[in-house]
């Protein structure tokens, strides 16, 4: 097991002290333990913040304590305690032949076989479902973006029990997240998601999953981003964890409508997406395992 240095031996009065106020190793650890049971901050990353609240808020709810979204010793504990929330990993020659550039040009684009991850700094954020940011943090003295192969990194440990089936899906447009309920009504996830800049290209109503795919391909179409303008020739932009809708696509049965993976998943929250929603590839891989052609989604404000 990797631990804090602290580990347990802290006193409870001194956990989550100062916790608002910047990186802090408990609300770290929170963070992780909230992503195993599905109830995600979006990106692990030891800052606290309205996601890790909200996060927070619905394990209370669910485990029938007060919903204060206030962090301590004993939440701490009940959700497993920091013992083995940290994990070791060491930088392969595989990982390093791996990573690839991905250009700008939809052109470019389309003529390469994959977009991969472009540094190891990216590939290890997403394998511990966090922030580049913190992965820096919890390892200072390599060099970033591309410690040499060899190196041991350390990383949260976000790994997980295989999430139940998704009975339904409800995606609110004012909270910007979805949720996921099992066949009996029970939430059982809770993911942070972007929806569509123009409230125009907002849907609301009742839908479903039309169709799934995992490590998909892109249809990019010029006439969606330059409307009018004089390139009108669709592309097929290759799959991989920088394709424009990541690891994962959930399309739904409204024409043109999906939930899926992004290669930018500390911009999720916002209101930046054509008309699809978005979610950090680890969250999108992880509802793709929970839904089936049929499952129910509610698209609300």
């Amino acid at each position: 097991m990797l631990a804090f240095s602290h580990g347990n031996a802290q006193p409870a009065a001194n956990r989550f002290v100062g916790y608002r106020s910047g990186f802090n190793r408990d609300t770290l650890a929170l963070q992780i333990l909230l992503d195993r049971q599905h109830l995600s901050c979006n990106c692990v990353d030891g800052v606290w913040g309205l996601r890790t609240e909200i996060a927070l808020v619905t394990w209370q709810t669910l485990n029938g304590l007060p919903p204060t979204g206030i962090p301590d010793a004993a939440v701490l504990e009940a959700l497993g305690g920091d013992d083995d929330v940290l994990t070791r990993y060491t930088i392969t020659a595989a990982d390093v032949a791996a990573l690839g550039r991905v250009p700008q040009d939809w052109e470019e684009r389309a003529r390469l076989k994959a977009l991969p991850y472009e540094t190891l700094q990216e590939f290890l954020a997403e394998k511990g479902h966090a922030s580049q940011r913190v992965i820096e943090r919890l390892n200072p003295g390599l060099s970033w973006p591309n410690p040499p192969v060899g190196s041991e990194v350390v990383l949260p440990n976000c790994a997980y029990d295989k999430p139940a089936k998704a009975g339904s899906i409800r995606i609110s447009l004012s909270r910007t997240e979805v949720t996921v309920f099992n066949p009996e009504g029970q939430l059982v996830a809770l993911f942070p998601c972007s929806i569509a800049r123009e409230k125009s290209k907002r849907p609301d109503g009742e839908v479903s999953v039309k169709a799934v795919a995992q490590n998909p391909n892109y249809t990019y179409d010029p006439q969606l981003f330059v409307p009018g303008g004089s390139k009108k020739t669709k592309l097929l932009i290759p799959p991989g964890p920088n394709n424009p809708v990541g690891l994962a696509w959930i399309g739904l049965s409204l024409q043109g409508y999906g939930i899926h993976g992004t290669p930018t998943p500390e911009h999720i929250g916002r209101a930046e997406s054509k008309g699809c929603f978005r979610l950090a590839n680890w969250n999108a891989v992880k509802l793709l395992a929970m839904v089936e052609h049929g499952t129910p989604v509610v698209i609300e404000e």
